[in-house]
């Protein structure tokens, strides 16, 4: 049988928004400050406590402000309610109405997420409300003109990704009659914006200078040009559509436009040149991701004097760092900032899409832009930036997300995330995490983020009351933990926070279990660190996670962590505790059926694990596992190599009982063995070989094997699989197949006895090749006259098979072997000579019971015979004695 530690490894999801960090465990002391003395926090002065409220979520602000009077009469302090980030609540109309007591006066930016939030918003009665900005709403112009009607003191409205689609223009037309302090308007995703729909903002906002219509299907160019305030527009990523003539003809007559984003378009030279030409306010022009732009050779930017424009192709991203300075001279601190917001969102989506054509552009420039961004003194631009950066260094060709991770590495990058990460502000932590997490899947990354003290960054992060932070500070974890980094991890106390994440929230947060669960289970691959998680009640968590979560990939990872627990042998507990546990069983045979593969593969795995316990296997076997295992592998034949090997190995572990071997050939379990061995995989060619040599030890599944044609696959396996083990499982069942008891089934028949003959000629003569291919008589006959331990030692490592220590045989099994050495085959009393050498070598899991099993039959008599006999062939003869040497070694007290 086999046990093994399910792979360490990540979705590439594999991959929202934080609370503040909490105290730390770490080797069991409170890293929270110790007060030698009370303190009556209540005396504080006004001014102090308002800063300690100030550096609070609006969660833990209001539960503070519950606390006492004092308190109270801070929490509602104006100065702490005039911005809420809502992105990462449920904001529905009940809490907008409980917020609307703190906050409906003093209200002047909110930021939210989704459409039910949008709905909501009306309920703050904020009348005084400056600024919203929306993300993933998806708005109709019912709720758009709502909102407008009740916020007439707007000045600032952005509507972001996948929001707009619905808004047509007649709700544009209420947002401009109804705010008419309007400064700035951006709108994402509309189809259509036409010539009424702009011109009622120009005739009704006079103040609006800065317009955004980003990812538009379609505008009105002419239009644009009447509304005479505008000093900045973008028109990023309409790639059709825009006539380029009449635009610069409007647009060049606006006489405060400074900036122009047309990024991500179809804009071509001469509309550019046009614009710096004509254009006597026009200072600035971001074209970044430009194609016909770019593939202009001839056309120089630079003869425009005292004009800017940034694009992939020029060197002006070469001096964005003096340009983004404070105390630039180059270019207002307005202009500055505005350029900051349109490169970040423009970064943002070229790298999230993965843009053909820009792997020199990103290599060169896509880290500095990044890192530099993140340290704008505007938080969403450094939110953007960080998730930019994310998505920069998750690239499918591992040499490139190599590449850029070690240019984020090189400027200084993870300093500066881990800064962001400690930030009390919850967008901040969450973006932060969010690269660092991907990062993390660089080796050399994942161990500068441990070494600059990213661990306890995350770990605090984790604990967070925002899902979206805990969600991401997970998935750090997660990562982190692939490499060594989990050691630092466990000694940090997270396998404690670990297990809180999965008790302390819904199991309907899918993706934020996933990442708990995929970090367990690789804490879980070491010996120490499962037995941590198993006396924490990790058994249960995963058990529970695997039955009451619906999401897929956290099913599977719960079910690898069961797995990696399972992993261990007798070093621990952990597979009895698995067992014992109420459910846990019945829900990994049930996960055999999942239609989700991964789940499936590791639900198989961890069975396979499990069952190296004779309890367990008679369990599992008593609740239809090996009925639900034979199914999974007959299913399974065009599946990954991994559930292959999983079905396969789990089959090889229950078969260890006769009376589930019988019930495997019985329900058909054997054709999809064979089938299965023909793989091109070397997992799966140990795991199928594996299992048919525990079920050709029954005489009717060997006779099964070879109808099924197991033979030829048997051979081809011993003679060309990359794995040493599976070859030598394949001899093994080769030799059990052919040691003379299915003779007399085929003598009858006498032309099935000429067919048998020319197979069992032809095993016979691979078993031979393979004893000679990995037997060495030379260093065989050095172990067996070695006169220390520490030379048989010696000797005998060069000669094992490192995966054969995992193989525990029966006394029924062992004697099998023993018999063979008076086959009158030569080649079987050689392989059978091997194989008791290869169980009984000095140092492996279970060459004491082995030997214990031998003792107790008084094999070392016979196996003295055998050495000594004329007719055993001189490798066999040598084995032998080395078998004895074994047996002296385990004898001695």
């Amino acid at each position: 049988m086999s046990r093994r530690v399910r792979q360490r490894r990540v979705d590439e999801d594999r991959m929202n928004k934080v609370g503040s960090p909490s105290y730390l465990v770490r080797g069991g002391e409170d890293l929270a400050p110790t007060l030698q003395e009370s303190v009556d926090w209540t005396s504080l002065s006004y001014d102090p406590m308002l800063q300690v409220f100030t550096l609070l979520d609006n969660r833990d602000r209001a539960s503070l402000a519950s606390t006492c009077k004092a308190w109270r009469s801070l929490g509602a302090s104006p100065h702490l309610w005039r911005s809420l980030d809502l992105r990462g609540y449920k904001f529905d109309h009940s809490v907008a109405a409980s917020l609307a007591n703190r906050c409906a006066d003093a209200l002047q930016k909110v930021t939210f997420r989704g459409f039910d939030s949008a709905a909501a918003l009306v309920n703050l009665n904020a009348k005084n409300l400056r600024e919203i900005s929306c993300e993933d709403c998806n708005l109709t112009d019912a709720t758009l003109s709502m909102i407008a009607a009740r916020h007439e003191a707007l000045e600032v409205l952005e509507l972001g990704p996948q929001s707009c689609e619905r808004i047509t223009n007649d709700a544009i037309k209420v947002v401009a009659i109804c705010c008419p302090k309007l400064k700035k308007l951006r709108l994402s995703g509309m189809r259509v914006v036409n010539y009424e729909a702009i011109l009622s903002l120009a005739k009704h906002c006079p103040q609006l200078s800065d317009i955004g219509f980003v990812d538009c299907f379609n505008i009105n160019e002419e239009a644009l040009g009447k509304v005479v305030s505008l000093r900045y527009l973008s028109v990023a990523g309409i790639t059709r559509n825009i006539n380029w003539k009449f635009a610069t003809e409007s647009w060049e007559k606006l006489p405060n436009l400074t900036g122009l984003d047309v990024s991500r378009t179809n804009i071509d030279h001469v509309a550019v040149s046009s614009l710096l030409r004509s254009s006597q306010s026009l200072k600035v022009v971001c074209a970044v991701n430009c194609p016909f732009l770019q593939d202009d050779a001839d056309f120089n930017p630079d003869r425009f004097k005292g004009k800017l424009l940034i694009a992939m192709f020029n060197n002006a991203l070469n001096g964005m760092a003096s340009i983004f300075e404070e105390n630039s001279k180059e270019m207002p601190k307005e202009t500055t900032l505005w350029l900051e917001c349109v490169l970040s969102r423009t970064l943002l989506l070229s790298a999230e899409r993965n843009s053909l054509g820009l792997s020199s552009f990103w290599q060169s420039h896509g880290a500095k832009l990044f890192l530099r961004l993140m340290q704008s003194s505007q938080e969403d631009v450094q939110e953007r930036a960080a998730t930019g950066l994310a998505a920069f260094v998750q690239v499918d060709d591992y040499e490139k997300a190599s590449e850029r991770a070690q240019a984020v590495m090189r400027d200084g990058g993870i300093a500066v995330l881990l800064k962001l990460a400690g930030s009390w502000k919850e967008g901040f932590q969450s973006e932060a995490a969010k690269a660092i997490a991907k990062l993390s899947l660089n080796d050399n990354a994942a161990k500068a983020v441990d070494e600059e003290g990213g661990v306890d960054v995350l770990l605090g992060l984790a604990m967070s009351k925002n899902r979206f932070v805990a969600e991401e500070a997970a998935g750090g974890l997660w990562n982190l933990s692939l490499g060594d980094a989990y050691k630092a991890i466990a000694q940090a106390g997270g396998v404690n926070v670990l297990m809180e994440l999965i008790f302390r929230w819904p199991y309907g947060y899918g993706r934020l279990m996933e990442r708990a669960a995929g970090a367990l289970a690789n804490l879980a691959g070491d010996d120490k660190c499962s037995r941590e998680i198993a006396e924490a009640g990790g058994v249960h968590a995963l058990v529970m996670l695997i039955r009451n979560c619906m999401y897929e990939g956290a099913q599977e990872h719960a079910a690898r962590g069961l797995a990696n627990l399972a992993a261990h042998g007798d070093s621990n507990n952990n597979i009895a505790a698995i067992g014992q546990e109420t459910g846990a069983l019945e829900t990994l045979i049930q996960m055999t059926n999942s239609h989700h593969g991964g789940v499936k593969q590791e639900a198989a795995g961890a069975l396979w694990n499990l069952a190296y316990d004779e309890k367990n296997i008679e369990l599992i076997s008593g609740l239809g596992g090996v009925e639900a295992l034979v199914a999974l592998a007959k299913s399974c034949m065009d599946a990954s190599g991994g559930l292959q090997a999983s079905a396969a190995g789990a089959l090889w572990s229950l078969s260890h009982s006769e009376e589930n071997s019988i019930v495997i050939g019985r329900e058909g379990g054997i054709l999809p063995l064979v089938t299965l061995a023909r793989s091109q995989s070397a997992d799966v060619h140990r795991a199928a070989a594996g299992a048919l040599w525990n079920l050709s030890f029954n005489e009717g599944n060997a006779l099964r094997i070879v109808e099924d044609g197991g033979t030829f696959v048997l051979v081809r396996i011993c003679v060309s699989s990359t794995s040493k083990m599976a070859r030598f499982l394949a001899s093994l069942t080769l030799a059990y197949i052919f040691d003379g008891r299915l003779d007399k089934c085929v003598k009858e028949n006498t032309r099935k006895s000429v067919w048998f003959a020319d197979i069992k000629k032809r095993a016979l003569k691979t078993i031979e090749r393979f004893t000679k291919n990995y037997m060495n008589p030379q260093i065989s006959e050095t172990a067996a006259s070695s006169s220390t331990p520490s030379a048989l030692a010696q000797a005998l490592e060069r000669v094992c098979i490192q995966e054969a220590d995992i193989l525990r045989c029966s006394e029924e099994e062992i004697g099998r072997f023993v018999t063979m050495l008076r086959n009158s085959s030569p080649v079987l009393k050689t392989i059978a000579a091997y194989a008791l050498l290869q169980f009984t070598i000095p140092g492996a899991s279970h060459a004491k019971h082995h030997a214990s099993l031998m003792q107790t039959a008084r094999n070392a008599k016979l196996l003295r015979s055998a050495a000594a006999a004329k007719c055993m062939p001189r490798d066999a003869s040598i084995c032998v004695k080395v078998v004895l040497r074994n047996l002296e070694h385990h004898h001695q007290p």
